[in-house]
């Protein structure tokens, strides 16, 4: 048999796939909806089945669960969604023409040691609050969101007997309108600013991509827990269950989170090594490596959340719903001691 000696074994042909250096440029200029668009990958699919999976727990703290995610991941796509499209479209016209939005002082202040402004790590930390930061502003309303969206999955998806009855409300909300020069001119404001500039140059090299996810995370679930134990349309008999199952997951993701990225830390700067190499004088080349850094945290979170902690949070969580110790007060509401929540009043 005649074997290739031209064939080529290494790792170039990966390092210089279209679709990865196009995942990687969506990911530097839009964190936030890529961030999004992996959770509504991971939450519709792996999440629920992982949930699923979860020993010797209760079946409907499962749907529960499941209906959850869902609601969460399809909530928050649509508010980054609609957020972020125009801001990425002004931070691109910044990028393109920064002489056009940004004074000199601060390009040369943004630019220093570096030939170009897309070099520098400061200015991609200054662009990059804003990109990443649409996630912390749709945090509370995406959990507000999750818990409206919750019984019309249980209805529908699990075929609940007696669903709670949404009511109808004639308020749409909508976002119209394309990025315009104003907003790229006072985003150009900010970064103009001597406090952002100073900000971003101390932290340039900081894991700021991890704590936006992780502050996100913080503010998600802490809004998601306000709004269940208030909610009248989600059942008082899961509530519990649910609360516990969402703080569990965001404390357990984030400090696995954090450990996992810094164990990562050598095998991603030589892959970033690796694709350098392999796309020397690339035009975006600069954008795809912030990419990477963007998408790095990302999707260790997002595998840690999705896949590994939904099996032990929803399964501690049922056990926490089954210990009298750690009861939630129904609020408004004195708990039944006879444990009669469910009969009929007479």
């Amino acid at each position: 048999m005649k074997v290739n000696s031209n064939r080529d074994i290494s790792f170039k042909g990966f390092y210089n796939n279209k679709a990865l250096k196009r995942g990687l440029e969506f990911a530097a200029d839009n964190g936030a909806l890529f961030a999004a668009t992996t959770t509504l990958a991971l939450s519709a699919v792996v999440r629920p089945v992982s949930i699923w999976l979860a020993p010797h727990t209760d079946k409907e703290n499962k749907k529960l669960a499941c209906a959850k995610s869902i609601s969460s991941s399809g909530a928050g796509f649509l508010l980054t969604l609609a957020l972020s499209m125009p801001l990425s479209a002004a931070i691109k016209k910044i990028d393109k023409n920064p002489q056009n939005y940004l004074k000199s002082d601060t390009i040369k202040n943004l630019k220093e040691g570096v030939v170009s402004l897309e070099q520098s790590k400061s200015y991609a930390l200054a662009t990059q609050l804003f990109k990443l930061g649409v996630g912390l502003v749709v945090a509370a309303p995406k959990a507000i969101l999750t818990c409206a969206g919750m019984p019309f999955i249980m209805h529908n998806l699990f075929h609940k007997p007696k669903p709670p009855k949404p009511k109808k409300k004639n308020e749409n909300l909508s976002f119209k309108g394309k990025c315009n020069e104003k907003l790229a001119q006072e985003i150009g404001k900010i970064i103009d600013s001597k406090g952002m500039q100073k900000f971003s140059k101390r932290y340039e090299n900081s894991n700021f991509p991890m704590h936006i996810i992780a502050g996100t995370d913080i503010i998600n679930t802490g809004a998601f827990i306000h709004e269940t134990y208030k909610s009248s349309k989600i059942e008082e008999n899961g509530k519990k269950a649910l609360i516990y199952n969402a703080g569990i997951s965001t404390v357990l993701s984030i400090i696995s989170g954090y450990i996992s990225d810094k164990l990562l830390d050598k095998p991603a700067e030589k892959f970033i090594e690796n694709f350098k190499k392999a796309n020397k004088g690339l035009p975006n080349l600069e954008k795809q490596v912030e990419g990477f850094r963007i998408a790095k945290p990302i999707f260790i979170i997002g595998g840690i959340y999705y896949m590994i902690i939904p099996f032990i949070s929803t399964f501690l969580a049922d056990i926490a719903d089954h210990n009298p110790k750690l009861d939630i007060p129904h609020k408004g509401k004195k708990k039944n001691p006879a444990g009669l929540n469910n009969c009929k009043q007479i």
